[in-house]
């Protein structure tokens, strides 16, 4: 059985509430319950943070003795050196993830100091893409 974590960024514990139009309606808890279901075959372990130096820490925690990280550090993708060094440091593989296309947006959002050090990239496609990043790693 493959040993997984989502780590979730800044503001992403407000999914559900937060631009219902850009992120949906439904809630992490909500959705994680539903992959936990659909996924049995993975042991499958969620971390939130707004904080940047959190984050860093989780990955250093988790990132020697997981199968794999999906990492969605929402606006720390395009400001944090530190969450792509650390990324880079850990053994376990990393793949990106956003809910929104960040290309169609900001221009600043189009810059990720963790796609260089990630296994893949996966965006767009809401919240599925978060089961798409599951598949990759089963």
């Amino acid at each position: 059985m493959k040993k997984l974590i989502i780590i979730n960024g800044p503001n992403l514990n407000l999914l559900g509430t937060r631009e219902p139009e850009i992120y949906g309606s439904l809630s992490f808890t909500e959705f994680l319950e539903e992959i936990k279901e659909k996924y049995g075959n993975a042991e499958l372990d969620y971390y939130q943070s707004n904080v940047e130096g959190e984050l860093v820490n989780k990955l250093h925690e988790v990132g020697f003795s997981y199968d794999g990280i999906i990492l969605n550090a929402a606006a720390y993708t395009h400001t944090s050196v530190a969450i792509g060094d650390a990324v880079n440091a850990i053994e376990t593989p990393v793949v990106e993830v956003h809910i929104s296309n960040t290309f169609s947006r900001e221009e600043f959002r189009h810059t990720s100091y963790i796609s260089p050090n990630a296994r893949g990239v996966i965006l767009g496609f809401g919240l599925q893409s978060y089961e798409l990043a599951i598949q990759s790693f089963l």
